[in-house]
Order: C-alpha cells, then structure tokens, then sequence
C-alpha cells in the first residue's frame, strides 16, 4: 500500500517543528530524524498518538476507540519496525475471517492470491451460491476498471450496479465500507472504497490478513517512536499546545502541522472549514473472567453494534469486551447508560446463537462508553484533500484526511507525514 515517499538529497533544514504527536506527526517526526534533521514534536494532550491513543478514565488505561489494521498497511507496519516495535509482538495477525452470530462465516484459506479470496467466498456459509458467483464477478468487473469510478458515485451506487445486495451486501461490503471509511454507503466515495478492496481484497493474501493490536493504541506506535526520537536528539513534549504558528515560524526552519482538521482553525485558517464529521463510539463492558467471545472479533448485525472485540484475548484482560459503533447514526441520541445497556443486550443476543458453554451472559461488572464525535472527516465523493503544501512558505500539512486517495486510517495518517517529511 504504501511506497518510500521521502526525496532523497539532502535537506537544508536543521530544526522542525512538527503540531501533533499523532500517527501522521510522529511519521514526519521519524522521517525527518532518520535523516539527521533534529525534531521537536508539540503535542497538546498528556499522552501521544492523536486520535488513536490510550485514555485514562475512572482511573482505568483504555483505547479511546478500537482499531483494526491490515497487512496492507506497509507503511505503519514500516515505521514500527524502524523505531523497534516489533509487528509480530504487538499484533494479532490472523487470516481475513468475518464470522457473524448471525451465521455468516468468510475465511480465506492459505492459497496465492486471488485464489484465497475465491476460496474463501466458495465456502462462505450463510452466503446463498448465486452471490458467491456475483460477488465474483465484482471483483473482477471493477479490476478491468482499475478500480476507478465516476468521481461522484456512492458505496452504495456502486454496489447497487454490480447487484451486489442482500447477504453479501450486508455482511461484506457494507461492513467494509463503514469500517474503512468510517461513514455510511449512501454517503461514501466509491473511489475510496475501491482503493481499499484494491490493496487488501484483491491484493496479495499477506495484505487481506487482520492485524489486531495486542496492546494500547499509544504503546503500538507512538511511545516506541518517541522514544526512538529521543535516542536521536529529538523530542516529543505533551501538554504543549500551540494556539498559532508565528513563534514556531521565528524558531524552526520548517513546520509540520499535523493536527485533526477540527484543529486546523487558529493555525491555518479556512482550511477545513467545508468538512464534515463522522463519530466512533467504543463501548466497554468488563464481565467476570469467564466471558469469552468465540473468537478474538465477532460481529454483530442485529441492532447498533458493528463488532465485537474480545479484549482478554488480545490483551490478557479476561472478561473485557469492546463494543464498535462506526459512524453516525440513531446511537448518538442515546445516553451513555442507554447505549452500554443496548450493548450488552444485542451481546447477549448474539451469543445465545452461537455453540457456547457460557450459558446466559452475566450482567457485566462496569462499563465505559468513549465517544470520539468527530473520530474522522465524512469520507464523501469528491472529498477536498489538502497538502502538504500550505500557502505559508515552509510550513506543511499532514493527517489522515490529506490523503490524494485512501480513506482516513492509520495508514494514510503514516503516508501523510512521510510525504510531508519529503518536501523538507
């Protein structure tokens, strides 16, 4: 997925300032440190990581929402390797398996690609045999088209040409969809969409697998980075805003600014004034030790939770289940009471249809609802993307929404501050 987007030469720049310690800034930050440019990153919050970070509430460490990467993401998976955070630790990497309580099953078997994803829709229970073969044809349809549409279609238009609806719809690409893009069919790029089915579906099998964290979201990446920076003479100070650039101007030779779009206003005004937002909603459910999901990621489609995520198995805390909500929909009208009672409700549901020696699901022992509102820009067609020039000469932009065509993921946050770094 991701190329060396860095210009070799040398720079003429010695010190940089980047704005934000997240996946983007600390990408920009380890590139230009590779290259013995001396680095100093401001970051406003307590820990690093942006808006995939640990948070601390009710004196408990939690993610402030639950991310899934792929083994497409070569450029994240890169940069942990360069500051010594070793992938093969740190991440759960399973072959792609969607496995719904409702019946639906898809696991791709160990076979070169794309045999693995042909194999994996043939024996795909809960799949009736004639969306098998459409969804076939799909793949192949939009690959002729070098997985590029009219700039202006939806997921949803795009699905709906090739027939691409009922079980597969529902359980496949519209999961998809709004787990890459974080917004709804009806509203997302299709372009978007097919850049992912290109580089994960239809990729290699390597880059289809599932690649779960294994621990906090700050310490896959960011802690490991900022440490790596400080080992080269470089820093990252959080708890330092920046509430504009002027000083930062005066001081470095260059700036990167790195910041969620929402943060842009008083350091580059007017930017991002046209973007719109979608929310995560992450819901924690801590039951007696003896819960266990049947596997590490389980989806749910009867109600308002998307995934499920068994945190005892990824993390060694028995019991924990994270509960995913991806965009916007009739869940943000409930309070947080309202929204860990549904969850744990539609939980129970979904277990009592699934093989299990549980039994009833227990109440659970305390919950936790972390809502990002605006986790990421609404992923539409012709979405404006900006950078990493800026109209301030010597000053650059990255983040995840600044992507020329990947939706807003980890991995085009990385990509943003690699390409950043590279006009330095």
């Amino acid at each position: 997925m991701a190329e060396n987007l860095a210009t070799p030469g040398r720079t003429t720049a010695r010190r940089v300032a980047v704005v934000g310690a997240g996946y983007a800034g600390l990408a920009a930050a380890v590139t230009l440190a590779r290259r013995g440019v001396q680095v100093t990153v401001f970051e406003s919050g307590p820990v690093a990581g942006g808006r995939a970070r640990r948070v601390i509430t009710a004196g408990r460490a939690l993610d402030n929402g639950q991310h899934i990467l792929i083994g497409a993401y070569t450029a994240l998976l890169g940069m942990m390797r360069e500051v010594g955070a070793d992938p093969d630790k740190l991440l759960l990497r399973i072959p792609l398996e969607l496995r719904y309580a409702g019946g639906f099953r898809l696991r791709t078997p160990k076979l070169p690609a794309p045999l693995h994803l042909v194999a994996g829709l043939a024996t795909a229970s809960g799949l009736p045999m004639l969306e098998r073969f459409g969804a076939v044809r799909f793949m192949g349809a939009i690959k002729r088209r070098n997985y590029l549409v009219d700039e202006e279609m939806t997921v949803a238009e795009l699905l709906e040409a090739h027939r691409q609806r009922g079980a597969i719809a529902r359980y496949l690409w519209e999961p998809l969809c709004v787990s890459a893009l974080n917004t709804l069919p009806h509203q997302a790029s299709a372009n978007a969409f097919l850049a992912v089915l290109r580089d994960s579906l239809a990729g290699n099998r390597a880059a289809s697998e599932l690649l779960i964290p294994r621990v906090d979201l700050t310490a896959l990446f960011p802690e490991p980075a900022a440490a790596w920076l400080a080992a080269r003479g470089s820093e990252v100070r959080t708890g330092s805003p920046v509430r504009n650039l002027d000083a930062l101007r005066g001081e470095y030779d260059r700036v990167i600014v790195a910041v969620g779009p929402h943060h842009l206003e008083p350091l580059l005004p007017g930017l991002a004034s046209g973007y719109t937002y979608q929310p995560i909603y992450t819901i924690y459910l801590k039951y007696p030790p003896g819960v266990k999901l049947p596997l590490a990621m389980l989806g749910l489609s009867q109600g308002v939770v998307q995934w499920a995520f068994d945190r005892g198995q990824l993390e060694g805390e028995a019991g924990l289940i994270a509960c995913v909500i991806s965009a916007q929909g009739d869940h943000q009208q409930l309070t947080s009471r309202e929204l860990a009672e549904t969850c744990h409700r539609e939980l129970a549901s979904a277990l009592r249809a699934l093989p299990s020696t549980l039994g009833e699901l227990p109440r659970p022992e305390w919950t936790q609802v972390i809502a990002e509102k605006r986790a990421t820009v609404t992923c539409v067609p012709g979405l404006a993307r900006f950078g990493p020039e800026t109209w301030l000469p010597h000053v650059y932009l990255a983040g995840d929404y600044t992507d020329p065509e990947y939706p807003p993921t980890l991995e085009a946050a990385v990509l943003s501050g690699i390409r950043a770094a590279g006009r330095i």
